[in-house]
């Protein structure tokens, strides 16, 4: 189990979230909720029909990790590709509207915008529909968004490489951005998925979930010994500084130079999961740019995403929030009323 750490360590970390810039670089999305009630079965077919009340949008993707960033005080520049659509101007609108910085978006004419469309009925999820395409995107379009990130990279103090298999971290585009943070001395995070698995060679951390990593491996893991057998030999593959896994309700597994350490899940009642991925990549960016340590960080992350996952729909933590659930756990007396 990673071992807690002191009130004063953990009051001094939040308060260096403040300033920290942290590249989101990946696919951006736009969320669409349609929220109603289901009252009767359609004569047409046998599915429920949802009246709906109302609708609402939200940033989704490397999008949502930007706006976790945001919330935890910290500053986040996002990277990504858009089309030229309607969904894309109110995608780069919710992005002026939250204050994030978007000079690393570019409009891709031959591209659409990638919305995923909720349909929620008495808090529950009814169906997903996604418009995306997932062809890679143009060298040209590449060359833009590293051109973007050189103009910042000296500013910068990590970056996120968020992987949807959307097209957008795509060779040789993801190895040139590794390159320049190396260059840099700046942390790389990655969340990956399938595509791209072993192309993140000499990252800070690699953070798939258990079923990424099982699939990617091509291993079905049946005991812990053998999950964390499991992350060792990932780590050595990759050549990176620490593998993190996330476990869902069993918390996570990393796995670092000092070995293996456990992080129990921090849910208590767990509502939606959606969007809980985007919040401990970005907590874990935020608090590890801001001088936790890998084990600090995975923990601060972990409790962020059990709060994220007490809400319905994709929802980022909020700073206060999360400083105020950790402080209740770990210190007695309670901390003080000071706000972080």
């Amino acid at each position: 189990m990673i071992s807690k750490f002191e009130e004063t360590r953990l009051q001094s970390l939040f308060k260096a979230f403040a300033g920290k810039r942290i590249a989101v670089i990946g696919d951006v999305m736009l969320d669409k909720y349609y929220w109603g009630v289901v009252s009767r079965i359609s004569p047409e077919a046998p599915v429920p029909v949802v009246e709906v009340g109302e609708e609402t949008s939200h940033l989704g993707g490397a999008a949502n990790v930007a706006h976790n960033i945001k919330t935890l005080n910290a500053t986040p520049l996002i990277f990504g590709v858009v089309g030229n659509d309607l969904s894309g101007k109110e995608l780069r609108d919710l992005y002026r509207q939250l204050g994030i910085d978007e000079h690393g978006i570019c409009v891709d004419n031959n591209r659409p915008t990638t919305v995923k469309t909720r349909v929620i009925a008495h808090n529950q999820h009814v169906v997903r529909v996604d418009h995306e395409v997932r062809s890679d995107i143009a060298h040209e379009t590449q060359g833009m968004l590293l051109g973007a990130l050189q103009n910042v990279i000296t500013s910068l103090d990590g970056i996120i490489l968020e992987d949807y298999n959307k097209g957008v971290l795509v060779q040789p585009f993801l190895q040139n951005v590794i390159a320049l943070a190396h260059k840099h001395d700046i942390p790389v995070m990655v969340d990956p998925k399938f595509r791209n698995f072993f192309e993140y060679k000499g990252v800070t951390v690699f953070k798939p979930n258990r079923k990424e990593m099982e699939d990617a491996l091509g291993v079905k893991y049946t005991s812990d010994k053998q999950l964390e057998q499991g992350a060792e030999e990932l780590r050595k593959r990759l050549s990176c500084e620490n593998v993190l896994i996330t476990l869902g309700a069993k918390g996570m597994l990393l796995c670092d130079k000092d070995g293996i350490g456990r992080v129990a899940t921090q849910a208590r009642n767990v509502a939606d999961v959606s969007g809980a991925g985007d919040t401990v990549i970005a907590t874990l960016t935020v608090s590890y740019a801001s001088g936790a340590t890998i084990r600090e960080a995975a923990v601060i992350a972990n409790y962020a995403a059990g709060l994220v996952c007490e809400e319905v729909g994709i929802v980022p933590i909020q700073s206060d929030a999360l400083y105020k659930k950790i402080a209740d756990d770990l210190f007695d007396p309670k901390p003080s009323e000071e706000r972080i």
